[in-house]
């Protein structure tokens, strides 16, 4: 039940052709308090068809409309508020979440279409830090929305395993490595030796000459140069692939740069045939300056490939292969110019599929206000930041319930879960400061907050026996502090129709905290368990949040233990 859409149908019964009922819907505003009703309409866009003052047309609306689902109306100055009436629209909700349970809030919206995610993309030969933590978990969550409003997601690991920085990094390897320190701790050793090329580059720059030959050895397939390359990537997989084992992220295509090694000749070659390549300084570029942009450098004086080479051919890959309706860069903010110049390309190729490629950006996770910075040492392990949310988390549930059962794996829910549901809350295009102690708390705007309110609501349910639960009955409630719950469950589907169109994934994040804000109000108010002839809705109503609360926590990637 749509309650909004029922009053735009009634309102238009009196207005008629004036506004239509989409007009009439859009216009309709949440009142910024509860005393003021459940919804407002505005008269002002009245005034001039009915040649009254909004106040008047105010008063005339009130006095004449009529449906089922409004108790009363008041005049408030311009604005005619209505009150709704809580039994018929709490019924109506809690049936629906009851009939259809997680699939509540489904949307048809992408016709089974193809949507291809690239996320995650961590480099090669470094460890997985802080600073991949947003792409990898918004990349997730996005992937949850766009199925639940039926897309076919794909989520693509485009692996940073090509380019200058390898180069680098068999020049370190060669001056500097030991095959016995790698064979012990590859990636810190790895890290260790690439630190160390940037800081010794500084006072002997001809290093960085040397690691671009050494990169152009490996393109050209210097028996070496490729061995060397293939141990790297082999040893940071399975690095990679725990940590995703630990955030519970799968994909469904994990291939990086150097898979398009063999599929950008014909990128080059549509260029040239459309002469848009030009020869500046022996270097082959395309011109963007009708787009305001810089050059797109394709390939070097040297005849390296670069960044956006590669991602030119593994556009024409993903359409070829997916044949998208839309396809996903979860890149950060930092890379925007990057993403522009890649549309301008594929425009002046004439593909208007270009549109349909969109870079998702985000903000930066900082440290005391600063940006983390691997080639500075400055580098904060994704894995031991889980580890140490999974610690906070272990010991406050020993404190709160010492008995709990399958302790260490609510523990990893709760930690893992509450890095995760941060990161998600805040507006993916802001910068935000990472304290674990606050990320980790019971209380407050935080995932264990919200794991924490469902794992209560679990536990009235269980004190009740689990009850079952008839869609056919009619479970209605009309108290203030149940019919707050019920406004956050109606407005559900609206809330993922919302994340998915803002690719916004704290949407739901924020919607979850609402929900969990007003149930915990309800559960200081209410006393459920009281056998009473509304204590059937009580419980309905408290299955329902469970219900969406799990819904709202899975989307965003994040496991719901049912006792805490």
């Amino acid at each position: 039940m749509n309650y909004k859409l029922l009053v735009a149908k009634a309102l238009h019964e009196q207005i008629g052709e004036t506004l239509t009922i989409d007009k009439i819907f859009n216009l309709l505003e949440k009142p910024k308090t509860a005393e003021h009703g459940d919804v407002a309409f505005p008269t002002f866009m009245l005034a001039k068809a009915f040649k009254k003052a909004p106040q008047q047309i105010a008063a005339d609306l009130g006095g004449s409309i009529s449906s089922p689902i409004i108790e009363k109306t008041e005049v408030v100055g311009p604005y005619l508020n209505f009150f709704l009436d809580k039994k018929t629209v709490s019924s109506a909700v809690l049936a629906d979440i009851l009939k259809q349970g997680e699939h509540f809030g489904d949307l048809t919206i992408g016709e089974n279409r193809n949507v291809p995610i690239d996320m995650s993309s961590p480099n090669i030969a470094k460890p997985i830090s802080m600073g991949h933590l947003r792409s990898t978990v918004i990349g997730n969550a996005l992937a949850n929305i766009y199925k639940k409003v039926g897309y076919q997601p794909i989520k693509i690991n485009h692996l940073g395993d090509w380019g200058t920085q390898f180069g680098k990094l068999i020049v370190a390897y060669k001056m500097w490595g030991n095959a016995d320190a790698i064979d012990a701790e590859p990636i810190a050793e790895l890290l260790r030796l690439y630190v160390k090329f940037h800081a010794v580059a500084e006072e002997q720059p001809e290093l960085n000459e040397e690691a671009r030959v050494w990169f152009k050895k490996l393109e050209d397939g210097n028996k070496e140069a490729v061995s060397l390359w293939e141990w790297f990537r082999e040893e940071s997989l399975k690095e990679f692939n725990h940590i995703y084992d630990m955030l519970d992220i799968q994909f469904d295509a994990v291939s990086g740069e150097a898979f398009y090694n063999d599929k950008m000749d014909e990128v080059v070659e549509m260029l040239e045939n459309k002469n848009l390549l030009k020869i500046n300084q022996k270097a082959s570029i395309v011109d963007l300056d009708k787009y305001n942009l810089n050059p797109a450098l394709i390939k070097k004086s040297d005849g390296a490939t670069l960044y956006i080479t590669r991602d030119l051919a593994a556009a024409f890959y993903r359409k070829r292969n997916y044949d998208f309706a839309q396809s996903l860069y979860v890149v950060g903010n930092e890379q925007s110019n990057h993403f522009k110049q890649l549309n301008a390309v594929l425009k002046e190729l004439g593909l208007s599929w270009s549109d349909d490629m969109q870079h998702i950006a985000f903000g930066l996770i900082t440290q005391g206000g600063k940006k983390l910075s691997t080639r500075q040492g400055k580098i904060v392990l994704l894995e031991e930041v889980l580890n140490e949310a999974v610690d906070l988390a272990s010991k406050q549930i020993s404190e709160k319930n010492p008995d709990l059962p399958n302790k260490e794996e609510v523990a990893k829910q709760v930690g893992i879960g509450a890095v995760i549901f941060h990161d998600l809350k805040n507006d993916r295009l802001n910068n935000f400061d990472f304290v674990l102690e606050e990320v980790v708390r019971f209380e407050g705007e935080t995932g264990p907050y919200v794991q924490y309110t469902r794992a209560r609501a679990m536990s009235i349910l269980r004190k009740a026996g689990n009850p079952n639960f008839n869609s056919n009955d009619v479970y209605a409630l009309n108290d203030a502090y149940s019919w707050e719950i019920v406004k956050l469950l109606q407005e559900y589907p609206t809330i993922v129709q919302r994340s998915y169109e803002k690719r916004e994934p704290s949407v739901i994040a924020k919607h979850s905290l609402q929900l969990a804000q007003a149930f915990n109000r309800y559960y200081a108010n209410s006393k459920v368990l009281t056998d009473d002839a509304e204590k059937p809705a009580r419980l309905a109503l408290v299955h329902s949040v469970a219900t969406i609360l799990k819904e709202d926590l899975r989307l965003l990637g994040v496991k719901s233990p049912d006792q805490m």
